[in-house]
């Protein structure tokens, strides 16, 4: 696959910018609480699903401290139509378990604090962040891998050696780019049949061909 240079760098951060520069998350929630609890459950779950599950689980556990001694029979019995509810159920509680002992009951807004939390990974914490915070950070889901390969901003076998070049390839406003790539693969970069038609980045794609784009 070839690389981006850095005219097409530039251009895609340009459009990037203009297009994306007030999205934020599409998943529904009211508090900070909320949304590390919708970002836990999205994991290999899609958002729209997420938006399903979440009023319920909020309604009947609408703070940490009742999370924290949440059944985990009815936890799962709530979320059940996500994917891996059973590790997720054990997870959301656990994770309430040790915001109460350990942070005081309060969310901690430190990726390496957040990581010690039960279901939260690298990427879950900098989602967190940006999304709270407007970090500088990247967070590599699938989307954000699919795009950065076929545009030529990463050839990285890895999630994590994928955020290390978008960090240094992109430098600024990461937390604007990880929003633009999430929502452009979601909807117009799609893994199967993307609608390269609607694509304002077609110019500096580097798959176009495979898609027989002319």
């Amino acid at each position: 696959m070839l690389k981006a240079t850095k005219k097409d760098v530039d251009f895609i951060k340009e459009q990037f910018i203009e297009k994306y520069n007030q999205a934020v998350t599409e998943l529904r929630y009211k508090n900070d609480f909320e949304l590390l609890i919708a970002i836990i459950l999205s994991a290999q779950c899609t958002d729209k699903r997420v938006n399903i599950i979440t009023p319920l689980l909020f309604e009947e556990y609408p703070t940490i401290e009742k999370l924290a001694n949440a059944n985990i029979d009815n936890v799962k019995k709530i979320i059940k139509s996500c994917s891996f509810y059973n590790n997720k159920a054990q997870n959301i509680i656990k994770t309430a378990q040790k915001i109460q002992s350990d942070f005081g009951g309060k969310i901690p807004y430190d990726t390496e604090q957040l990581k010690e939390l039960a279901g939260v990974g690298n990427k879950t914490a900098n989602v967190f962040m940006i999304e709270t915070q407007g970090a500088n950070l990247m967070a590599v889901d699938t989307h954000v891998f699919r795009v950065s390969h076929r545009l030529g901003l990463s050839d990285a076998k890895t999630v994590e050696k994928t955020e290390q070049q978008l960090v240094k390839i992109l430098k600024n406003d990461l937390h604007i780019f990880h929003q633009a790539m999430v929502l452009f693969g979601r909807y117009i970069c799609k893994a199967v049949k993307p609608e390269c038609e609607k694509c304002f980045l077609c110019k500096v794609c580097k798959a176009k061909k495979t898609f027989r784009v002319g």
